[in-house]
């Protein structure tokens, strides 16, 4: 499989690490300082494009890429508000994208499990629900995809809570806002946290990734999976698991 590399950080870097020890080819390395070179790159001499950069500059990215030809994975996150457009120009080029939060596959079963525990919480009005997420210093969206991801798996399960909401110190919520709090420490590749509490007791679940390894992994699998899709689409981690 020929992979076209868009960005190449640390994420990128791993990815390529994993995906040439699999087997396949690295055939271009895109990053800040020859972003123009992207459109030289098509279904002829790219089967599939991984795409980590930055929220201001992925959409851009992804539409090249599709409007090209060329399958995308991306991982970036905190563009998602312009999610149903990039599906639109998606499906007007018959193109294959694969998003997610998280490529982790230990984060999505995460995900399975924070789901379930909202179901059954969703009796028990008596706790309220809080999150924490700990990323490296150079994550720029904040809160993280993953934390919102997790969000969002609460509010399709519990009725009380409305809304998340990026925690301020010293503001007060209100009852039915899920607050997040966002900290930023060197070297922290990604922990999340979720705490439902009441006056007696606290119940707790936690992700903590111990390396950048398991999210390039997923990356590289999911590029794989897509690009044996014969079907036009928007696939996310659930598909390659098979949760659906």
């Amino acid at each position: 499989m020929k992979i076209l590399l868009v960005g190449y950080g640390k994420m990128g870097k791993a990815i390529e690490q994993i995906a040439t020890e699999k087997g396949h080819e690295v055939v271009g390395k895109i990053d800040k300082d020859n972003v123009s070179i992207i459109s030289n790159f098509n279904a002829e001499n790219a089967d599939v494009a991984i795409e980590f950069t930055q929220p201001k500059s992925v959409f851009a990215n992804l539409e090249t890429c599709l409007k090209n030809g060329i399958p995308v994975v991306s991982g970036t996150t905190g563009w998602y508000e312009r999610k149903p457009e990039m599906e639109k120009i998606c499906e007007e080029n018959t193109g294959k994208l694969f998003t997610s939060s998280n490529f982790s596959v230990g984060v999505n079963v995460f995900f399975k499990i924070n789901e379930f525990l909202a179901q059954l919480m969703n009796n028990y009005s008596d706790y309220s629900v809080e999150m924490e997420e700990i990323h490296h210093t150079q994550k720029l969206d904040a809160p993280s995809g993953t934390a919102i991801t997790l969000a969002e798996g609460i509010l399709k399960n519990i009725s009380r809570n409305t809304n998340w909401k990026l925690k301020e110190e010293g503001k007060k919520m209100a009852d039915s806002i899920i607050p997040i709090s966002a900290v930023r420490e060197d070297k922290v590749p990604g922990t999340h946290e979720v705490v439902y509490k009441s006056e007696i007791d606290s119940i707790e679940i936690k992700h903590t990734a111990h390396s950048r390894q398991g999210f390039a992994l997923g990356a590289v699998l999911a590029a794989e999976f897509l690009y044996n899709q014969k079907k036009a689409g928007i696939y996310g981690m659930d598909d390659l698991l098979g949760f659906k």
